[in-house]
């Protein structure tokens, strides 16, 4: 398996001392670290890509080497190349898994890939969350308790503006009674999309085993299952190429 976490490492390239205290490496650096435990068999790659890298450390070398793509976005989603959108939008067309979190919902490449605003409401007080499994035969869901139980999580409501989802995985309910459909798939070419809404910058929500589980089946989950391919069009197919 060859993995990329992608984060665009704003909260810690300005010093915030509250995500530096739960992740002082970075949140890339903890969701790759919470990976390692589930893909660390010969042959396994998992790599780190930020914002700041030159092309956002996502070339052409690096999404071609890239079975599965985790992206966390949150205050530097306009700062995103838009040639970078379209190398990961035509990876992803072609074959590559995608996970996306928290507030990467807003990130240029999931509003591209969904066509709608991905809008929701929120609220951050800190509040209880209980993520709810709605499809227990989802291989996303394989030991994953249920529910999880986030102690302190900023609130994400519905409605939710995005497409009906291919498939409902996990809907979150808070203490304030909100809920929101927190885990949702679909398919785009022959990518994978995985959506996944827990993990705010200012909780340790990362480092729960739990979370750690979700995302590592999403992982296998959205890996390819077929070579990558372009979709490109043949636009004057000579007689018979069909054949060959």
């Amino acid at each position: 398996m060859r993995i990329t976490v992608w984060n665009e490492n704003a909260h810690e390239t300005r010093g915030d001392e509250v995500v530096l205290g739960h992740y002082p490496r970075g949140i890339h650096a903890a969701i790759a670290e919470g990976l390692a435990a589930s893909f660390a068999a010969e042959g396994d790659v998992i790599r780190t890509a930020t914002l700041q890298e030159p092309e956002h450390g996502l070339t052409e070398e690096v999404l071609a080497d890239t079975d599965v793509l985790l992206w966390w976005g949150h205050i530097a989603h306009a700062q995103v190349a838009d040639e970078v959108v379209e190398r990961v939008h035509r990876h992803v067309l072609a074959g590559m898994g995608l996970l996306v979190l928290h507030s990467g919902h807003y990130s240029k490449i999931f509003q591209r890939l969904l066509g709608s605003t991905a809008s929701l409401l929120w609220r951050n007080e800190g509040e209880r969350e209980l993520v709810w499994t709605i499809d227990h035969t989802h291989p996303i869901t394989e030991g994953v308790p249920d529910p999880i139980v986030i102690p302190r999580q900023e609130m994400y409501g519905e409605p939710f503006d995005v497409p009906v989802p291919d498939e409902l995985v996990f809907v979150s309910s808070f203490a304030g009674g909100e809920v929101f459909r927190s885990g949702v798939t679909y398919t785009r070419g022959l990518g994978r999309i995985f959506y996944f809404s827990p993990g705010d910058q200012e909780y340790p929500v990362y480092h729960q085993p739990e979370i750690q589980r979700v995302l590592a089946n999403g992982v296998r989950w959205a890996a390819p299952t077929q070579p990558r391919r372009d979709q490109v069009a043949i636009h004057k197919p000579e007689a018979g190429w069909f054949e060959a």
